[in-house]
């Protein structure tokens, strides 16, 4: 490894069925007032919400609840649940539900106390946190964004047809997430396929970077391999324990910052991505499936030998009488095979994008990555028409 890092996680993290119950260890070690965030209501179908109440009660806490977080969480959104927590004078705040909650959440808790426009500090001059943060923990229903174990916050401002994330500091990190598998059975089957590419992609950001001989590349691997056999096991079997728990702990460990350590990393899937959601509100892991192969194939040539091993050692084909790029080209196309097979968007037009949206996304893009590496703005344009199908 050629890299210079240090490396600390905060996290403290409770997994497997009925791992809830470590709220009665964590909720006394934070204040009396909790903000109880969560999405459209399916907590209180499932059951995880009255469960989670009565713990909360148990603890003698006072709830103020923020219901109605978005897949995609506004920027109005986020002004909104600040009022909430500053007029419930919060001292916690508890996400159950999905990435986008968990996003919420962290967003909330460096918003509160801030004196300026949270959107612009945080967003888009993307400072660092120099107030108060409330601090939060997770209780996980869906996999795919990491936000359990990460500082990641995305926060979509539609006005501005921009959807941003920012990386924050560990002081920011979850201070505890509860990782139950079983909470993932009943997700939808689109939600549930998005989310196993959104940690494919999460990973293949961080892989297709650097060319040294690098331990994070060797766990990457593992990683993937795991999620391609668990992932096609759950599409079929969506309860199956074993698969949906390898599966909650690959998307973990995808985008905890390990295996980023040493790396360069990539990001330009997840820029493109972003650039469509703001555009089309779509779900994210879809989006980023339907970028990914035009993305790869325009790069492929600058990392020729990164996708030879991602082919062989990865998607198991045989570079035995075929040259570097045959071999890269058959690991691209059986990533597509595999794409397909779980029932993944292929092509922009299928989330709703039209021709007069490309320029738009396109400037999109290089405003959240600043121009990138060796693509210029028209290589940026040929993908994403070539993302259309």
């Amino acid at each position: 490894m050629l890299g210079k890092f240090s490396y600390s996680n905060p996290t403290k993290l409770y997994f497997g069925e009925n791992a809830i119950t470590s709220l009665r260890k964590e909720l006394p070690q934070y204040g009396k007032n909790v903000l109880l965030v969560y999405g459209g209501g399916s907590i209180k179908k499932n059951g995880i919400y009255d469960k989670v109440i009565e713990l909360l009660k148990e603890s003698g806490k006072e709830i103020v609840e923020d219901p109605g977080v978005m897949p995609n969480p506004t920027v109005e959104k986020l002004y909104e649940g600040c009022k909430r927590a500053k007029e419930g004078k919060v001292d916690f705040i508890l996400a159950v539900g999905g990435g986008s909650v968990c996003d919420y959440a962290k967003a909330v808790s460096v918003s509160v106390h801030c004196q300026e426009d949270p959107w612009e500090k945080y967003y888009l001059r993307m400072e660092d946190v120099d107030n108060e943060i409330i601090p939060v923990g997770c209780v996980l229903t869906m996999v795919g964004t990491g936000s359990e174990m990460n500082g990641g916050s995305v926060i979509t401002n539609y006005e501005s047809k921009l959807k941003i994330g920012h990386v924050f500091r560990e002081n920011v990190f979850p201070k505890f997430s509860i990782l139950d598998p079983t909470y993932t059975f009943t997700l939808p089957k689109y939600q549930m396929v998005a989310g196993f590419y959104d940690i494919m992609s999460h990973i293949l950001e961080q892989y297709f970077s650097g060319e040294d001989d690098n331990t994070s590349d060797y766990i990457m691997e593992g990683l993937m391999i795991s999620l391609i056999h668990s992932s096609k096991i759950a599409v079929e079997k969506p309860t199956d324990y074993e698969a949906r728990s390898n599966i909650m702990w690959t998307a973990t460990w995808a985008l905890n910052t390990l295996v980023a350590k040493g790396k360069t990393t990539d990001w330009m899937v997840h820029m493109l991505g972003q650039s469509v959601g703001a555009y089309t509100n779509a779900t994210h892991g879809m989006t980023l499936a339907a970028v990914s192969m035009a993305y790869y194939k325009i790069i492929l040539p600058y990392g020729l030998a990164k996708f030879k091993r991602f082919a062989t050692n990865v998607w198991d084909v045989n570079p035995e009488g075929k040259s570097d790029i045959q071999v890269a080209h058959e690991g691209l196309e059986r990533m597509e095979g595999y794409m397909k097979e779980m029932g993944l968007v292929m092509n922009l037009k299928e989330l709703g994008v039209t021709e007069d949206m490309i320029e738009g996304i396109a400037k999109g893009t290089f405003i959240l990555s600043g121009g990138y590496k060796e693509l210029t703005y028209d290589e940026v344009v040929t993908i994403l028409k070539n993302s259309m199908g």
